[in-house]
């Protein structure tokens, strides 16, 4: 395996990028190289003790024979879907894009610029789509007379939080995503309920509103917003900055996937697989890590092209050698 560290840069500084920085930090096979951002570079350099340049994401093109693998911070709202089949084109990229309803297609614009480009672009990196996806697949597989379920939270959702602040006279927000104990309790039983959306989870949302906003119309895009908020019981309540940073400034989540199935002629099989995180946006930006190391790899066997975690040998994630981790963990 070659010494040469994996030279890796970050589009967007925001809570995401900061989390994607520290785990470079603790991975020895990497460097962080650039840091690329919309806002005045010279700010968020004060910000970090990294070596990194931090330059104007206009500037990206410069920057194309010096980065490995460029990791995209944005949020799925509006920033991934222009940014990404943009930069897949000149780097191998790595991304977080998480509204699930749209995973194909956007799949297939990114595959195309990647392709395109000789690259490798792994998409909807991180928890959920990502870890998730990877123990319904495998609970799939196991059990294919099985129910799978998955829920989200306690926890504040980053996308849904971003697609919040988004909206004309919103100051700040959070939202919290919260599973509905009653439907957890029936699936842990395994009494394979049929569970819509809104019998799942709940959201709840904490919104600072501009000065003179119009709080009804904000509540009414929240409630109404597709793939965010539509399709569940969605409760908003207004609050100042100050309540917001006192009560609300910690990131944490977490969830379950439960698969509910049958072997044999009548026996009963449980699989779960769950997460409980301090802060999400620490740990996402360690996943999306660990899959740069993975897309790099990847465009090194000479692959090209748009890929999700379920396309990736979990063997490219880990940083030993394959024979290592096959003594160790096998």
């Amino acid at each position: 395996m070659s010494n040469k560290k994996i030279r890796v840069a970050i589009c967007g500084y925001g809570n995401l990028g900061k989390g994607v920085r520290e785990a470079i930090e603790r991975n020895d096979d990497m460097e962080l190289v650039a840091i690329l951002t919309r806002r005045d570079p010279e700010k968020v350099a004060k910000q970090i003790s990294a070596s990194a340049k931090v330059v104007p994401m206009n500037e990206a093109i410069e920057w194309v024979d010096k980065v490995d693998v460029m990791i995209m911070c944005g949020g799925s709202a509006t920033d991934l879907p222009k940014q990404v089949p943009t930069f897949a084109r000149l780097f191998c990229t790595v991304d977080s894009f998480d509204t699930h309803a749209n995973i194909p297609e956007y799949l297939k614009a990114v595959d195309e610029k990647a392709k395109a480009g000789g690259n490798v672009s792994i998409i909807s990196v991180g928890w959920d789509p990502g870890m998730f996806s990877n123990m319904r697949a495998y609970a799939e597989a196991v059990l294919p007379v099985s129910h799978t379920y998955t829920f989200w939270g306690r926890g504040v959702s980053q996308g849904h939080s971003d697609a919040i602040r988004r909206i004309e006279g919103v100051k700040d927000a959070r939202q919290y995503t919260i599973p509905v104990p009653e439907a957890m309790e029936r699936v842990r039983a395994g009494k394979n309920p049929e569970l819509s959306t809104r019998e799942k989870h709940t959201r709840e949302c904490f919104v600072v509103a501009e000065e003179g906003a119009d709080l009804a119309a904000i509540e009414k895009e929240i409630v109404t917003m597709p793939n965010y908020f539509a399709d569940y019981d969605t409760t908003v309540h207004f609050i100042s900055q100050e309540e917001l940073d006192k009560n609300h400034s910690g990131l944490p989540h977490g969830g379950s996937v439960i698969s509910c199935g049958e072997t044999g002629y009548a026996s009963k099989q449980v699989i779960e697989y769950s997460l409980k995180l301090d802060s999400n946006p620490e740990f996402t930006g360690s996943v999306l890590v660990a899959y740069a190391r993975a897309a790099y790899r990847m465009k090194q066997e000479g692959m090209t092209g748009a890929k999700t975690v379920l396309d990736v040998p979990p063997i490219m994630l880990n940083v030993r050698p394959r024979e290592e981790v096959i003594a160790d963990l096998l």
